[in-house]
């Protein structure tokens, strides 16, 4: 008989290998769970698989307008795609109908069967397939998933509901433990901005035509649950617009007193096409892990806007965590070895703040840091940081520099991996790099070294899908029909197709912060980046019309090493140069990043805040296949110094405002400076696109080679406000030179129409008489007139007036018969009521019949012109600026050479000259509708065969001093003006 000793220690060793065996068995048992995105899923029981069916609305480009509607059921393919193996094991999945037939495609329905089998085959479990009808899935994501206990957080989480749809519902059900108020929690619905629980039903909806049918952004409420949860309700909320997240609720001053994990969930209610519900399960839940050790420990990453690389770089790292350790004594970490050995840092830490900080790392190491807590509630080691001390070079992840190779993959699964560090600067050293659409990601800079090229390739990322379609519009309907404004909800017509489709881009980022493309390598998109209005009727594999689209982003910088001077313009070797001391030039180019071939646009930035763009160079190596350079729409703070562009064939610094996001949303305060460029478009357009106010707009010292619409150009077309724009005030720094614009068909072209393309606008056809002439064309009914306020233009020299941009092909082609105009400002008026067949039916929301130009001052501004026109031309008389109209060409020829102005209130003109180059027998300045000018110190020429020299109609209240006129010829017999007619 056995010692009991003995019989107890086999019994253990009995044991062991039966829960070994048994944990191997299970193991080896095939089970499934949810897939990282597993939208059709409900839930997995022991022997079910419950599936989701609905219904939505889901258009691509190449639905046609009436079969969007689609069923969201899942086919066997997608079925495969979001399940996974529960234990990590490699298996094999077949689905069977009832009879056990293999389904290879088709629709799954109930009583279809999951069979489950190990690799190999020797073990299998059939889930039987339940298919409930039901809203997809949502996805549920905390941005801090693992925080420390006793320490104050501020909790965030995103919210994506799983398919799109108007008047949505969502309920968000927090665990105990967390105190939630409409105070101290805030929302963020569709990137529309932050905003108190307590502030949503009064949070600006931005810019609609009176009767669109949100009249706010949502209601929210809280109810406090039995079990000492809560569940937050949102109301009302239009989902159709898809901007990344569509919740993000942050909530403040969280603090778990005990370790543990606690459960979040969230599901959503859907209007349209049916009324359906989520499960609230899977994807749409997310646990918040709470550690007694230190687990919120990171590196602070800088997000200055203006990367200046120094000594300490790359080699000097600061960390943070929590608020709340206790303990006294805290060590900081460091190993180079991943981990397999650790050694202490020589930090300084500010235990008051949490904040750690060490010098002195060694260049160019993969460093990882924790913390060691001596004593107290936090005892023990925390959670690992990571930086690398240098630049990665992206060849490290596997891209190659030969030219040919796809390089897609490579830079795509390097930017995520630094990412997950906490961020870093990817190298591209020499060589050059193709690639089809690459992600960009917080935290991480991309940095091109001189002989560096990044190239696109056609089969970027396949524009978005929505809920709206708009075929008809892609496929180049005119603004002056109806197609736009026929559903007055659908905000993707308010737009060119260009601005509201995003993913099919050569460089894309939604939601990101502190992102920067800079070096001074090339991004060429190799004509491959199409820049045609009918992008969307191409192959699928060349649908990719922008280089750089940024999506609701902030804190971004794009363009060359940083260089304190100011670049401007040699005109001898038609090259930039920067400007040194003493009058030096400096012709060091080699600081610039250079850009050619970019499609629609170069830069598609829109609803970002903090941009810095700078030392870039346009077109060197290629003037082909380019059209925007940089447009902001609904951008603020955006600083954009030292830009030469060679040649565009639009504009080249356009700030906007549209509707592509779904919403409207305000601009403001644009540093403009040291931009030199040709165009066949604008140089400097604010507007077109101005749905909403775009406000406080400073620019210095621009240089216009060429520009075949205007110099500088405001165009307010869709109700807005621009107020505050400035030119050559000083306000971005020093005037270093005086501004310069050759070859513009005009040098300033500013105007107001009413193209009213926000959301919910409604226009109609109306018959009238203007001028004498009949007219057939949209007015538009709901939105009112825009304005122009408060314009202030100084210290610029005009010559070669005409549309003389070397687009075309000349650099630059003499004048001949080419497009010309007198500098313009132009207000807009409806038809009179007794013009309009049946007389006008409607009346705008503020009661206006004009929209006028307010404040205009030019001061100390040179203009000669071409001239030659004969004094016949006095008696044009031009129309009013209709929809889709807001160019100079669509007034035709002005009654006047140095200017031109219509329904404009307080406009100035001081310490100017206008001269003409040929005789020009028209008026030098007529002013109609303007009452209240104001002319101080102005030198003109008065035609030998035309002796009225200011022209007015219906303005009253001119106010003239100090205005001498030559006689016919600049210094010939000058002479006062004392009175016009």
């Amino acid at each position: 008989m056995l010692p009991l000793k003995k019989i107890y220690i086999l019994n253990l060793i009995l044991l062991s290998i039966l829960f070994v065996s048994a944990a191997a068995k299970a193991l080896a048992q095939p089970s499934i769970t949810f897939g990282k995105n597993a939208p059709n899923i409900v839930r997995i029981t022991k022997d079910t698989l419950v599936l989701i069916k609905g219904s939505t609305y889901a258009f691509t480009v190449d639905t046609p307008e009436d079969q969007g509607l689609v069923s969201t059921a899942v086919d066997v393919k997608q079925l495969i795609m979001q399940i996974a193996p529960a234990n990590g094991s490699i298996q094999e999945y077949t689905v069977t109908d009832k009879s056990g037939t293999a389904k290879t495609e088709g629709e799954i329905i109930s009583g279809d069967h999951l069979i489950v089998a190990s690799k190999g085959g020797s073990a299998t479990k059939a889930y039987i397939i339940s298919v409930h009808q039901m809203a997809l899935s949502g996805s549920l994501v905390i941005a801090q998933p693992i925080i420390t206990a006793n320490s104050t957080h501020n909790l965030t989480l995103y919210y994506t509901a799983g398919q799109r749809s108007p008047d949505v519902s969502v309920k968000v059900y927090l665990p105990a433990g967390i105190n939630t108020t409409i105070e101290n929690t805030t929302v963020n619905v569709i990137g529309r901005g932050d905003v108190k629980l307590s502030g949503l039903a009064t949070q600006s909806i931005g810019r609609v035509g009176v009767g669109y049918p949100y009249k706010k952004v949502g209601d929210a409420s809280i109810i406090k649950l039995k079990d000492g949860g809560s569940v937050i309700t949102f109301n009302h909320l239009d989902l159709r617009p898809a901007n990344g997240p569509d919740l993000k609720i942050e909530i403040s001053g969280v603090n778990y007193k005990t370790a543990g994990n606690y459960l979040f969930r969230a599901m959503y209610t859907t209007s349209k096409p049916e009324i359906l519900t989520s499960p609230g399960t899977g994807n749409e839940t997310a646990a918040l892990t709470v550690t007694q050790t230190i687990s919120d420990f990171e590196r602070v990453v800088t997000k200055d806007l203006q990367y200046k690389e120094t000594a300490d770089t790359y080699t000097k790292a600061i960390f943070k965590w929590g608020s709340g350790t206790s303990s006294s004594s805290v060590q900081l970490m460091q190993s180079l070895d991943k981990g397999k050995t650790w050694s202490i840092s020589p930090a300084t830490f500010d235990l008051k703040t949490s904040i750690a900080a060490v010098t002195g790392l060694k260049p160019d190491k993969y460093y990882q840091f924790r913390l060691n807590v001596k004593d107290g509630i936090n005892k023990g080691l925390s959670n690992i940081a990571s930086m690398y001390t240098g630049k990665v070079d992206v060849k490290t992840f596997g891209a190659t520099s030969n030219g040919t190779d796809d390089n897609t993959d490579a830079i795509n699964n390097a930017i995520e991996q630094l990412n997950q560090t906490g961020g870093g600067t990817l190298l591209f050293t020499k060589g050059v790099y193709p690639v089809r659409t690459i992600h960009l990601l917080s935290n991480v800079y991309l940095y091109l070294d001189k002989d560096a090229t990044i190239k696109a390739m056609k089969g970027g990322d396949a524009p978005e899908t929505t809920w709206f379609s708009d075929k008809k519009y892609r496929s180049g309907l005119s603004p002056t029909d109806m197609g736009p404004y026929a559903d007055p909800e659908n905000y993707m017509t308010k737009q060119d197709v260009g601005h509201h489709y995003f993913h099919n881009s050569m460089f894309f980022g939604e939601r990101l912060d502190n992102v920067k493309i800079i070096g001074c390598g090339r991004i060429t998109g190799d004509g491959n980046l199409v820049n045609g209005d009918n992008v969307m009727k191409n192959t699928p594999d060349n649908r990719s019309d922008k280089m750089f689209t940024l999506k609701l982003c902030t804190n971004v910088e794009i363009g060359g090493i940083w260089h304190k001077q100011d670049l401007w313009y040699d005109e001898a070797k038609d090259e930039p140069y920067y400007m040194g001391d003493k009058g030096a030039k400096i012709e060091d180019l080699d600081h610039m990043l250079k850009i050619d071939r970019s499609g629609h646009f170069a830069l598609l930035a829109t609803g970002t805040d903090n941009l810095n763009m700078h030392d870039t160079y346009f077109g060197k190596y290629s003037q082909s296949n380019v059209r925007d350079i940089y447009d902001f729409m609904e951008c603020n703070n955006v600083t954009v110094t030292n830009v030469f562009s060679r040649v565009s064939s639009d504009d080249v610094v356009k700030p906007g405002s549209d509707c592509s996001l779904g919403f409207t949303r305000p601009a403001s305060n644009y540093i403009v400076r040291n931009i030199i460029g040709d165009t066949n478009c604008n140089l400097i357009q604010i507007g077109s696109e101005t749905v909403d106010d775009i406000t406080d707009v400073y620019v210095d010292n621009i240089y216009v080679l060429g520009a075949n619409k205007a110099g500088f150009s405001i165009s307010a077309n869709d109700g807005s406000h621009v107020k505050n724009v400035f030119l050559n005030s000083g306000r971005t720094g020093t005037i270093h030179s005086r501004s310069k614009m050759y070859r513009a068909t005009t040098p300033f072209f500013i105007s107001i129409s009413n193209r009213g393309r926000v959301i919910g606008a409604q226009a109609g056809k109306y018959e009238f008489t203007e001028n004498g002439k009949p007219h057939n064309e949209l007015l538009i009914k709901n939105v009112d007139i825009g304005e122009v306020e408060n314009i202030s233009l100084n210290a610029i020299d005009v010559y070669e007036m005409y549309g003389g941009s070397s687009y075309n092909g000349t650099r630059w082609k003499p004048f001949e018969a080419q497009r010309r105009a007198s500098p313009i400002i132009a207000g807009y008026k409806l038809p009179d009521n007794a013009d309009v067949k049946g007389g006008l039916d409607f009346k705008l929301p503020n009661g206006k019949h004009t929209g006028y130009v307010n404040g205009v001052s030019f001061n100390d501004v040179n203009i000669l012109v071409k001239g030659g026109n004969p004094a016949s031309d006095t008696l044009n008389t031009t129309n009013e600026l209709g929809v889709g109209q807001y160019n100079a060409a669509d007034l035709k020829i002005q009654p006047s050479y140095a200017l031109w102005a219509r329904h404009v209130k307080g406009l100035s003109v001081q310490n100017s000259t206008f001269n003409y180059e040929k005789r020009d027998s028209r008026y030098a300045i007529f002013l109609d509708d303007s009452p209240g000018a104001k002319l101080s110190g102005i030198k003109l020429v008065r035609p030998l065969d035309n002796h009225v020299l200011i022209k007015l109609k219906n303005s009253p209240g001119l106010l003239m001093q100090d205005v001498t006129y030559f006689n016919d010829v600049w210094g010939k017999e000058p002479a006062k003006l004392l009175k016009v007619e």
